[in-house]
């Protein structure tokens, strides 16, 4: 069935009560393949990183990574999850071209962590807890590119490119349990919650958990269950959201499909489907198989994984701060409200901050110019705060510059634009333009004077009680100094050549 119309999200969430699935895929930052000893380095020419194991050729063995073995441990403990005594690998099978084995190797009933759960914050400050089913270990498939066609996908192409140096790389597969009672904020969870496991995954440093690079991506399962009822709906799975605001407005469209769909009488289709950045919406990929039609079987070339519980407990206590902890603690420091603190949060600045203040700068300062000044050159370049050409060092010196008084705010905001014009340090910056606060009084006296005698009537209004029209002498002096006075000092000069006091 068609649906031309959506109905609308409160009209849905009238008649129906939402059912979320995540399934997070996350690309392990270890040096080789999960199997093999290829190098897992981005950016390499096409199929220059492989070998007979990854490409599944006659006779090659499997070799388990132990680093992905580790974070994979690493991350079912940071998920509160059990790590099994004894677990092993299964054969997924199903022919694809980008799969050059035809199965993937993978975990299947058998997987290193389950049963843990993340307590995610939204962003009113409430918290929503997510079960966690089980995270297990498997590994990537290769990158088809379809050429030709309108839509870049192999449906209209005219022949595919395949690329098998990613087939192989360590992935760690996260899948919640059934996430029910979120009602209308349903979207707004699978967000909080994709967000904390990215802040979580980083922190453990097992990846960089970029998913503009695919480094991590969610598949977001759903289906809806008339009011009153217990009874999950079919399922539909949008497969691969590659960014925050995406998984929620993906949620968010599968809804009102899923609405629009049964209020007309239709039936849903267990299918996956494409999520379409432009627009928002999906489209049919492929008849969702069941698990049984994978074929799963124990792989037979890899022996099961036992992790003694000596080494689980010692990577227990080797853990790190964890993301929401660290972050109640740090809003506590700077004393900054929950609102804010999840600006900081989404605009990525935390780390940003948190290393600015390490380098020198005051807490108030670090955020000043993380969420002002740099968060609009970021928006502007369309790139996250981490990658403007800045460093936080660079950002604690502007911040000491202000604070010495050779520079203002203004002066300031030029420093950094020069620093990110890759102009040099600030100091180098300030040098060669030049933008050092004039502070000499004998030139600042001067400027004074010239602003008192070329606005006398302005003069005078002050010598008659009106100080408050002294703004317009300090901006005249400023004007005459290209900005590079230091306005306080400007104003208790000019005062105090008109004998006035501001009290």
């Amino acid at each position: 069935m068609t649906v031309t119309e959506l109905l609308s999200y409160e009209a849905a969430l009238a008649e129906y009560d939402p059912v979320m699935g995540l399934e997070v895929h996350v690309e392990l930052g270890t040096k080789t393949k999960m199997f093999c000893g290829c190098s897992t380095e981005l950016g390499q020419d096409a199929n220059t990183q492989t070998c007979p194991t990854c490409l599944g050729l006659p006779g090659s063995l499997p070799v388990v990574n132990a680093v992905g073995v580790e974070s994979a441990i690493k991350i079912g403990l940071a998920l509160n999850c059990e790590i099994a005594e004894w677990c092993r690998f299964a054969r997924k099978n199903y022919f694809y071209p980008d799969m050059p084995k035809n199965f993937q190797t993978s975990q299947y009933d058998e997987p290193i962590a389950f049963d843990g759960y993340l307590d995610v914050q939204l962003e009113d400050g409430e918290v929503f807890r997510v079960e966690i089913e089980r995270a297990h270990m498997e590994e990537d498939t290769g990158k088809s590119t379809h050429i030709g066609g309108a839509t870049g996908r192999i449906h209209g192409a005219s022949h595919s490119l395949l690329d098998y140096n990613r087939a192989g790389i360590p992935l760690i597969e996260i899948v919640t349990k059934p996430i029910v009672g979120a009602g209308e904020r349903a979207p707004e969870v699978a967000k909080a919650y994709v967000a904390e496991l990215r802040e979580l995954i980083r922190a453990l440093g097992v990846s960089e958990a970029r998913m503009d690079k695919g480094q991590m991506r969610c598949d977001v399962n759903l289906s809806l269950m008339p009011k009153g009822s217990t009874t999950f709906g079919t399922r539909s799975e949008t497969k691969n959201v590659n960014s925050l605001r995406s998984v929620e407005r993906a949620a968010r469209f599968e809804i009102q499909r899923h609405a629009a769909v049964l209020e007309a009488g239709g039936t849903i289709v267990q299918e996956t489907r494409h999520f379409h950045e432009d627009d928002g919406t999906t489209t049919s990929g492929r008849i969702k198989d069941n698990a049984e039609d994978y074929r799963y079987f124990p792989e037979p070339d890899l022996v099961p994984v036992a992790p003694s519980r000596e080494w689980v407990e010692e990577l227990r206590k080797g853990l790190p701060e964890l993301p929401r902890v660290r972050r109640n603690r740090l809003r506590e420091e700077w004393g900054v409200s929950e609102v804010d603190m999840q600006a900081i949060l989404n605009a990525g600045a935390v780390d940003p901050i948190v290393a600015t203040i390490e380098a020198g700068a005051d807490a108030a300062s670090a955020r000043k110019w993380w969420m002002g000044e740099l968060a609009r050159n970021a928006n502007e370049q369309g790139v996250s705060l981490e990658e403007l050409s800045i460093t936080p060092a660079d950002v604690a010196r502007v911040s000491a510059l202000v604070a010495s008084g050779d520079l203002n705010d203004k002066l300031a905001r030029q420093v950094i634009e020069g620093v990110l014009a890759g102009e040099g340090t600030p100091d180098e910056v300030v040098e060669k333009r030049g933008l050092k606060v004039v502070s000499d009084d004998g030139a600042l006296g001067a400027a004074v004077d010239e602003a008192i005698a070329g606005n006398a009537a302005i003069a005078d209004k002050i010598r008659g009680g009106k100080v408050a029209a002294v703004g317009a002498l300090v901006g005249a002096v400023m004007k005459a100094t290209r900005g590079q006075a230091d306005a306080a000092k400007v104003k208790d000069l000019i005062l105090e050549k008109l004998g006035v006091s501001e009290g």
